[in-house]
């Protein structure tokens, strides 16, 4: 290398030393510490507490340290406790531990750079407590438990964990020694001290617990119970009998020991106790009965109450009393009641049996007016309590002496004495059933013999008239003797007749009438033809009892017979025609007509006689129980009224023929339908019937009864179905 060169790299390398010393210190002279400020102290606790601080100026020089310093000292410095929160300029959180409770400290923030370490403003804070407790007064001491308890004041700023009392026999208890545990936080709560020895002194205080530490209250003093004996009170006598009576007692206390036996004790001596004769009524306290028995009558005795625990026997006070002595049974004669001519029925109430068993008792009785058991008597039983006697083998018209009686090992004891009269006899007592079942030469009564007067009943009927006032010399039926109800057939009546009927019955006295019942026969129709039906009176309607059969309308024009089933369909004049073309039908069942025939001016009924309208069929349904409203709708209605109007009975109605009674005496017949295509049907198991009025321009009313049920229906059916007709006199 040349000098030159030499000299050139000298040069270079004085002036990058000179530069790198320059740049590794180039404001030395102008460093200093860091400037911060000391955050608020938060979440103080008894141990710990948040704070920090903000590097709001590093000095010039990289913070490498920052943090709080802290102590009880009113200057803490690093040197004394401290956190470390890492390096460099801006905001930092320290958490402060290891801190004493109830303490007053002083915190500040730090930052060290390398011209030494700066400091904020100190605050200061003070760290939480044990809680404030004060002890409740001790109340409802026993023997083994005592009742205390506290209330939390404060709870030194941390939350109560834990609460209740601690006691001990030392004079300071804490809660290393027994102690109740009552809930957590601050307020009024109540203890329960159990295993306690009695007659032992404890000492008790309140506690509360949180994360500093355990408060305690004032030190309260009390004594438990000493054992003794329990404590009873014996309960009044009462239900003296002949051999027993009823006790019993309380235990006001138990003497701090468990009561193992409890019951009442008796003798004859003044001091009874539990050697003597007693019963044993459970244990425990409270109130108990006792059933004393075995007791001797007309003997005075001792009782007491007594209580039994491990201690010993308590007793409370005796009490005397005396058995009842032995006696005759008292007794009470009941009233006479059900008199009749030869019997009668009495009894008693036996409220005492004397002291000894009642063997027999019952009523005696005689025409004497002191009758004994050597009388005439009953034997109802034995025992006390009330008891019912039937007198028999009276005579009409007697007065007899009655009274009640009771036998025990004493004796006999009566009841007072009762008279009563034998019924006399006289004509016996009868009345007459309702009339049913009318037809034009027939009807249905009967009656009931409500006492046969004291003599036999030898003859009893019904007997009729057209006078008001008929007897056995006219008309009668003989229906047995006796008493009860009976029923008789009346036979051999006119047509159209009113006749008066009453029940009788026949004894040795002479004859009884019921009273009287008229009822009117129903009269005959005659059509053109000359067919004669039989007709009913229902309510205020005359009815005919048969299906009409007339071939001629009321001028002698003949009423068309159709066949065939397309003729029929196109009808719209009046035809009729035997159900399934049978001719042999029309004798029971009648013709079965369109509407167009009963609708004819030329008259299908004869002078006298028309077809019902709607109304006058319901007029008839209401009669026999329909309501009104019932009546004006369609469809099935009412209850029992088609039932009424049905003959009763399976001849001619298909099983079971529902609710047929045939009480209105309408004796409808199931004489089936054609519809309006010709097809015939319902024979043996509907009643169909027309009404004169018609419904609409196609339909007209009608009325139809069911083999299966007892309701009536009212419809508006197609005026060319085949119906029934029945005719109501105008």
């Amino acid at each position: 290398m040349s000098r030159h060169s030499f000299i050139t790299a000298f040069l270079i390398i004085s002036l990058l030393f000179f530069f790198f010393t320059c740049e590794q210190n180039p404001t030395e002279s102008k460093t200093k510490v860091p400037e911060l400020v000391t955050y608020e102290v938060t979440e103080i606790t008894g141990s710990t507490a948040t704070c920090g601080g903000n590097i709001t100026d590093d000095g010039g020089a990289t913070v490498t340290a920052r943090g709080v310093c802290w102590s009880t000292g009113q200057t803490p410095k690093v040197s004394d406790n401290k956190t470390n929160d890492g390096n460099g300029a801006g905001s930092f959180t320290s958490h402060i531990t290891g801190l004493t409770g109830s303490t007053i400290y002083y915190v500040r923030a730090y930052a060290t750079n390398s011209s030494g370490t700066g400091y904020g403003s100190t605050m200061s804070f003070a760290t939480d407590s044990v809680p404030t407790v004060v002890t409740a007064y001790i109340s409802s001491i026993t023997y083994t438990s005592a009742q205390s308890g506290g209330t939390v004041k404060s709870d030194g700023g941390a939350t109560v964990t834990a609460r209740g009392v601690c006691w001990s026999t030392d004079q300071a208890p804490t809660t290393s020694d027994n102690k109740t545990t009552n809930g957590s936080g601050t307020g009024s709560f109540t203890s329960n001290m159990t295993g306690l020895s009695a007659g032992t002194t404890y000492y008790v205080r309140a506690y509360a617990t949180n994360s500093v530490g355990t408060g305690y209250g004032d030190v309260r003093s009390f004594k438990a119970l000493s054992t003794s004996v329990p404590t009873v009170t014996t309960a009044s006598v009462s239900s003296v009998t002949y051999t027993t009576a009823q006790c019993g007692g309380t235990i006001t206390s138990d003497g701090g020991s468990a009561v193992t036996a409890r019951g009442v004790c008796w003798s004859t001596n003044q001091t009874p106790t539990t050697s003597d004769n007693k019963t044993n009524n459970g244990t425990g306290t409270g109130i108990f009965t006792s059933n004393i028995t075995g007791l001797s009558a007309g003997t005075t005795y001792y009782v007491r109450a007594y209580a039994t625990n491990s201690v010993g026997t308590g007793y409370g006070d005796a009490i005397s009393f005396k058995t009842l002595s032995t006696s005759l049974p008292t007794v009470s004669t009941a009233s006479v009641s059900s008199v009749t001519y030869t019997t009668a029925q009495c009894g008693g109430t036996i409220t005492s049996d004397g002291g000894a068993a009642v063997t027999a008792r019952g009523v005696c009785w005689s025409t004497n007016q002191t009758p004994t058991t050597s009388d005439n008597k009953t034997n109802n039983g034995s025992g006390t309590g009330s008891f019912a006697s039937n007198i028999t083998g009276l005579s009409a018209g007697t007065t007899y002496y009655v009274r009640a009686y009771a036998t025990n090992s004493v004796g006999t004891g009566y009841g007072d004495v009762r008279s009563f009269k034998a019924l006399s006899t006289s004509l016996p007592t009868v009345s007459t059933a309702s009339v049913s079942s009318v037809t034009g030469t027939t009807a249905q009564c009967g009656g009931t013999i409500a006492s046969d007067g004291g003599a036999a009943v030898t003859a009893r009927g019904v007997c009729w008239s057209t006078n008001q006032t008929p007897t056995t010399s006219d008309n009668k039926t003989n229906n047995g003797s006796g008493t009860g109800s009976f029923a008789s057939n009346i036979t051999g009546l006119s047509a159209g007749t009113t006749y008066h009927v009453r029940a009788y019955a026949t004894n040795s006295v002479g004859t009884g009438y019921g009273s009287v019942m008229s009822f009117t026969t129903p009269g005959t129709m005659i059509d053109i033809d000359g067919n004669v039906y039989q007709t009913v009176k229902i309510g205020d309607q005359w009815w005919m009892a048969e299906n009409l059969k007339v071939t001629h309308y009321r001028n002698g024009a003949t009423i068309p017979v159709v066949t065939n089933s397309d003729d029929w369909y196109n009808l719209s004049t009046g035809a009729r025609c035997a159900y399934g073309n049978d001719q042999s039908k029309v004798a029971t069942y009648g013709y079965l007509y369109n509407w167009y025939a009963v609708d004819d001016s030329r008259e299908i009924a004869p002078s006298g006689w028309h077809v019902p309208s709607d109304a006058e069929w319901k007029e008839l349904e209401m009669y026999l129980g329909m309501s009104q409203s019932e009546a004006d709708g369609t469809g099935y209605r009412g209850t029992d009224e088609g039932g009424k109007l049905k003959e009763a009975g399976t001849t001619h109605w298909n099983s079971p023929n529902e609710g047929a009674t045939n009480e209105s005496g309408f004796a409808a017949l199931p004489g089936g339908y054609r519809d309006s295509g010709g097809n015939f049907g319902g024979l043996g198991s509907n009643a169909a019937f027309w009404s004169s009025a018609g419904h609409n321009s196609d339909l007209a009313w009608s009325r139809t009864l069911h083999y299966d049920n007892a309701g009536v229906y009212r419809y508006g059916d197609d005026k060319r179905y085949g119906f029934s007709v029945r005719l109501v006199r105008d």
